[in-house]
């Protein structure tokens, strides 16, 4: 098989996947797959009837690989993912598809579908210059989380603790650009400092980890210096996290569960998430994962290949 790894070290990113590109492109040269790793800035696209030389890349038609692995998350660009749409239009296989990347880039949209297929969730409010204090207030109440549409890796998450902090943080949003969009969720004080991350791949969940923080910060990352650790996978952490995968369509994902009391919530889905952590504390491949689901997709059935982690349920 054939692969290209779409990714892009972007600059303002906390924490490159050197690890995840490194570990995807060395598992693959061992399991005897051609991978090659892709930036958007070295494709043209031409859009016409004639798809032969559809694609540039380098200036130079190039033949198609048999499939696409997307590593660029909430940081896609409008143009890389016109890039894997056009690939998709020409039968080469994105794992994830486009339009599930685009859907979770918008956290509010995500949590509309989750909502309407009545997926526990944090109450969220999409938020308006200027703000009315009176309906945060009655309808999120304070402490109150405040995200940008668009993040990963606890970017663009703040905790207004009060009133009064969170009307200073409105003002300094709308006095920078009051176009910004933003959304408010409801805290959960359970969940302060933790949460589980939940690696699911082809509709299974093959992976948890609980991650924490003891600095007093409200965000559980790895990337942020957080520490982890390997989770059981009971049925309810299973159910949510296969529901969602599924229903936002995501051949791979990383979905963030918030403890709720003596249950979760579902509180973010990533559609190429970082797995340096998981694997750090679970017994587990990722990237062996991914090809080997890969191979069953194309109907490679080759059982010395095909993972021991493989759970005896499949959703897909």
């Amino acid at each position: 098989m054939k692969g290209w790894i779409l990714y892009k070290d972007e600059a303002n990113r906390l924490k490159p996947e050197t690890y995840e590109i490194n570990r995807l492109v060395e598992t693959a040269r061992r399991s005897d797959i051609d991978i090659t790793v892709i930036q958007p800035e070295q494709f043209e696209l031409i859009v016409s009837g004639e798809d032969r030389e559809s694609i540039l890349l380098d200036g130079e038609p190039v033949a198609l690989p048999d499939f696409l692995l997307p590593r660029m998350g909430a940081g896609t660009t409008y143009f890389a993912l016109a890039i894997i749409r056009h690939l998709e239009r020409l039968g080469v296989y994105s794992f994830s598809p486009s339009h599930s990347i685009e859907v979770v880039k918008d956290k509010l949209y995500t949590h509309q579908i989750l909502a309407e297929n009545n997926l526990p969730i944090p109450k969220t409010m999409l938020a308006k210059f200027p703000v009315d204090m009176k309906k945060v207030r009655e309808h999120i109440g304070f402490p109150v989380v405040v995200k940008t549409l668009s993040g990963s890796q606890g970017f663009g998450v703040f905790l207004s603790e009060s009133e009064t902090s969170f009307e200073d943080l409105m003002q300094l949003i709308q006095a920078s650009d009051s176009t910004t969009n933003i959304i408010l969720q409801e805290f959960i004080e359970s969940t302060m400092g933790r949460d589980l991350r939940v690696i699911t791949i082809g509709g299974r969940a093959v992976a948890c980890m609980e991650r924490s923080v003891s600095d007093g910060s409200f965000k559980a990352s790895y990337s942020r210096g957080g520490t982890v650790k390997k989770h059981e996978i009971t049925p309810e952490i299973e159910w949510l996290a296969t529901q969602t995968s599924q229903i936002l369509k995501l051949d791979m994902a990383g979905i963030d569960l918030l403890f709720a009391g003596d249950h979760y919530k579902v509180c973010e889905a990533n559609s190429s998430p970082g797995f340096e952590g998981i694997e750090s504390c679970c017994d587990i491949d990722i990237p062996k994962e991914i090809y080997d689901f890969i191979r069953i997709r194309f109907g490679i059935f080759d059982n010395s290949s095909i993972s021991s982690h493989a759970p005896r349920r499949h959703y897909r």
